[in-house]
């Protein structure tokens, strides 16, 4: 049987993000149009988030 999926918007250029509805919470996507990364907030209700940018350890 296919996955289900749920659409969702991105939150930079508003194009529809598609994601399965097995994601879990803190599961990075990437938006199909801006290649923004996301980060799934929720679940239930359906959210996604900016993903957290990778800062550059420099060992500090």
């Amino acid at each position: 049987m296919p996955q289900t999926l749920t659409i969702t918007e991105c939150l930079e250029c508003d194009a529809e993000v598609p994601w399965e509805n097995d994601a879990r919470v803190g599961e990075i996507l990437e938006c199909p149009e801006c290649r923004t990364e996301l980060e799934v907030e929720s679940v239930e209700p359906p959210r996604l988030a900016l993903a957290p940018e990778v800062e550059e350890d420099w060992g500090e």
